[in-house]
């Protein structure tokens, strides 16, 4: 199974770049994060046409989250869950379902603005709750792949230049705190899993030409629980789409699971 993440940064704008990324990559699920557009303005029919079956979270203007299985896999629609469990949250920002014997959870993390800030507190008490619900999801589901934008460069190879980004967000310790947490809960960093080249990135700002200087940072991310990651045959980014025309700022990751 060959499974992918990609922040779209609003899929109304972007659903012909995801179209034809779905062609060229033949994924056979695909992680979104922030669609940016409510429930009912979901293009399901226009990515049925393209052979891929959809669940959703959305909202209107911000955040969204969504799942693409490829015709012909197995979605249990039942274990379909949006956010997480007992956390009262207005965001959309996760959705689960179990695709074939396989847990596929596509969360968009906070952003967090600044620490010290609400929101980062919020991005804290947001990362508690997930750790929480997922360590319950791993007892029910051996096979489990977190997948998304965590909003999170987990070390400083992650960090296109370390120096000028310490203490900020994205990196700070709390944060990486909880990405090791994650991690704690017997989940592997797929990329990490295999020799990557140094200075990969998966997020570029629009401005100051970023992309074209590779000044990024790897925020996007599959954690892959034991059961499947001694099955992943490899992880890459695709930066081929931050290459077309009105790009996402971010780039599809993928995975290859031998299951």
């Amino acid at each position: 199974m060959k499974i992918a993440t990609w922040n779209v940064n609003s899929l109304k704008v972007r659903l012909q770049h995801v179209i034809d990324w779905l062609q060229l990559s033949q994924v056979d699920v695909l992680c979104l994060q922030e669609l940016k557009l409510p429930d009912e303005k979901f293009p399901r029919a226009e990515l049925e046409a393209a052979g891929y079956k959809s669940w959703f979270a959305g909202q209107k203007t911000y955040n969204g989250v969504g799942i693409l299985v490829r015709d012909g896999i197995d979605v249990h629609d039942a274990t379909v869950v949006r956010n997480i469990p007992g956390f009262e949250d207005l965001q959309q920002r996760v959705i689960a379902a179990t695709v074939n014997d396989v847990r596929i959870v596509s969360a968009y993390f906070p952003n967090g603005q600044a620490p010290g800030s609400e929101k980062f507190a919020y991005k804290m008490r947001w990362l508690d709750a997930l750790r929480e619900w997922l360590r319950e999801e791993m007892r029910q589901y051996p096979k489990l792949a977190l997948l998304g934008d965590y909003n999170i460069a987990p070390d400083d190879r992650d960090v296109h230049d370390p120096k000028a980004w310490e203490g900020q967000n994205l990196v700070s310790p709390e944060e990486r705190a909880h990405f090791l947490q994650l991690v704690g809960l017997g989940l592997t960093d797929a990329f990490r899993k295999f020799e990557q080249p140094e200075k990969l990135f998966t997020w570029w700002d629009y401005r100051m030409m970023a992309f074209r200087r590779n000044a990024g940072l790897r925020i996007d991310h599959i954690l892959l629980s034991a059961d499947l990651a001694e099955l992943c045959a490899s992880c890459e980014v695709d930066k081929v789409p931050r290459k077309w025309d009105q790009p996402s700022d971010h780039a599809p990751v993928i995975a290859n699971i031998g299951c």
